[in-house]
């Protein structure tokens, strides 16, 4: 059996995952833009492990803290969910691992700020260039958020 087909997450039966797993290893940035094309960019090695890799575009579980970027008729439409709330409160810089970038596909979720969510959604791994940039890791289409009294 494939290590893909072990962590396979449903919309009804998610998969739970956790900061823990998402940030369990070292990633190094490029230190400026980077070459974005195609062939450069299949052809370049990965430094996300092929366990972590084997969790794109899964339903997932993620218990996180929201930092929203987005509100359209007080929704949160895209938002930050974070490993803790350092960033949000004290100004330190989440390692790249660290926090998912969603857009949820619904129309939006309640703000929630200072506590801990769960965010319902299918993830997507693997490096996210703007201009050359590198922008993430990990994205999420955002399905539902619960919490914190919910959960």
């Amino acid at each position: 059996m494939s290590l893909a087909a072990k962590v396979a997450g449903t919309p009804t039966e998610p998969l739970t995952l956790g900061f823990d797993r998402l940030s369990s290893f070292k990633y190094d940035l490029p230190d400026g833009p980077v070459d974005t094309n195609v062939v450069t960019q299949v052809t370049a090695p990965s430094q996300i492990p092929e366990s972590i890799r084997a969790l794109n575009n899964q339903f997932v579980a993620l218990k996180g803290y929201m930092l929203p970027l987005k509100v359209e008729k007080g929704l949160v439409t895209e938002m930050l969910i974070l490993r803790d709330q350092s960033m949000c409160c004290y100004g330190a810089v989440p390692r790249i691992n660290e926090w998912v970038s969603v857009k949820m596909v619904s129309a939006g979720a309640k703000p929630v700020m200072d506590q801990a969510v769960t965010l319902f959604g299918r993830l997507k791994v693997g490096e996210m260039y703007e201009n050359g940039y590198l922008v993430g890791i990990y994205a999420i289409d955002g399905d539902r958020v619960a919490g914190p009294l919910d959960m």
